[in-house]
């Protein structure tokens, strides 16, 4: 049964690296492109510029919803459809659906900010988790700190869209953002005091959380 197994597993493993690396790639994309369109033409023109294509890698992370339900890896169920499904609303429900009220707004560049470098460290973390060979200190760094202002300045622009939204959504549409803002605070609030417990777990077992 071992020798049926180790193969399997191995390929899951292949197909992981794989996954994480073109997300890691693809949200690079995303973060320089931004930090490119800022300066050039301003935080109102960013969307137009990169946001189709950051639409469609924010979409790629319905797989990991898949990966969670399926044990391929071991995230959270709850915590990682909570994660993709907020995702997922603020960038086909809101900015898709509302671009004239989200779109040339500097929350929807801040938001891009804080999605794309939190992606580019979680990503890069895992591709050097999964490879076997150790993470480099400052990544662990990095994934396990960076996230006390990346969090915040995320869900802040989060919601500032969603509100901008409401404004000019239709009634039945605005009341729906007015609930998902009432449950964006408990919500947040599981997410982060989930990262912090895993923070403390791995800076723990590195010996640095005295250091950080």
């Amino acid at each position: 049964m071992d020798t049926r197994k180790t193969p399997n597993r191995r390929q899951q493993t292949q197909y992981l690296i794989a996954y994480n690396l073109i997300c890691a790639v693809l949200w690079t994309a995303v973060l320089g492109r931004a930090i490119l369109l800022i300066p050039l033409v301003g935080f109102e023109n960013v969307a137009g510029g990169v946001g189709e294509f950051a639409k469609w890698t924010q979409t790629l992370a319905v797989l990991e919803i898949v990966h969670s339900a399926l044990g391929v890896v071991r995230a959270p169920l709850l915590t990682t459809v909570m994660q993709v499904s907020s995702r997922l609303l603020l960038i086909w429900a809101v900015v898709d659906r509302y671009p004239e009220a989200t779109a040339p707004s500097p929350f929807y560049s801040s938001m891009l900010l804080a999605w794309s470098v939190t992606e580019v460290i979680r990503y890069s973390y895992f591709v050097w988790n999964l490879q076997g060979s150790g993470v480099p200190g400052f990544v662990t760094w990095l994934r396990y700190n960076t996230f006390y202002v990346l969090y915040p300045v995320g869900i802040t622009s989060e919601c500032a869209l969603i509100w901008k939204a409401s404004l000019v959504a239709e009634r039945p549409v605005t009341l729906a953002f007015w609930a998902i803002l009432g449950i964006y605070i408990p919500g947040s609030y599981i997410l982060f005091t989930h990262m912090i417990t895993q923070r403390r777990k791995v800076m723990r077992g590195k010996g640095v959380e005295g250091r950080s």
